[in-house]
């Protein structure tokens, strides 16, 4: 898997990282994972039921379902979270489990831009385009978002104007929905502005 073996870590450490590893990787194997968490395959198989996590034969069947599409816009390794779910133009899903790299030391509550990060990446990828940024953004952040809960974000296109594409977005933990809002979209940042987006999106 091309990584150093993880140090010993407490059940629900490993936990975490497991959740975190697949997500990098999800054509892990057990025995894969066992290597290198350092503990038995059983105990891997433990972890995965805990955390209702497939089996690798499950999950690569799961994926090549869902993502219908390829992304365009950017390199998928500049998306924040994994990708789950892709139609271009249409609509687009992640999954981000929250790190100890997302959080605020004190707190352990995720820095507001990380949650932004992943819908404002998943906004782009969700473009038909060789290239996109971002226009304009309102969101509302609803509740804090705490080291290792697992945010799924969707993003809805719900219109386009001269190359300017709205969008409906939103971020859920569980049943409760963290962030909110509209994101609107370049596709063609050389040829747009951002008076034609005012006077040409309406609510």
């Amino acid at each position: 898997m091309g990584r150093k073996r993880v140090s010993a870590l407490k059940k629900s450490e490993r936990r975490y990282a497991l959740v975190a590893l697949l997500e990098q990787n999800p054509f892990a194997t057990d025995e894969q994972l066992a290597e290198q968490f350092g503990v038995s395959v059983a105990t891997i198989r433990l972890d995965r039921s805990a955390l209702h996590i497939p089996e690798v034969r499950e999950r690569i069947r799961r994926m090549a379902s869902d993502r219908q599409d390829q992304v365009r816009s950017l390199d998928e390794q500049d998306l924040i979270g994994r990708l789950t779910k892709l139609e271009l133009n249409r609509h687009a899903e992640s999954e981000l489990t929250i790190q100890i790299n997302h959080v605020f030391k004190r707190t352990q509550i995720v820095r507001g831009h990380v949650l932004f990060a992943q819908i404002n990446s998943l906004a782009v990828a969700l473009m038909d385009a060789d290239f996109a940024v971002t226009a304009k953004t309102e969101l509302r952040f609803l509740r804090p978002v705490r080291l290792g809960e697992t945010v799924r974000a969707r993003v809805d296109v719900i219109g386009e104007h001269g190359g300017i594409v709205r969008c409906r977005a939103v971020s859920h933990v569980g049943h409760d929905t963290v962030v909110e809002g509209v994101i609107w979209v370049y596709k063609d940042p050389s040829h747009a502005g951002v008076q034609s987006m005012d006077e040409g999106e309406t609510e």
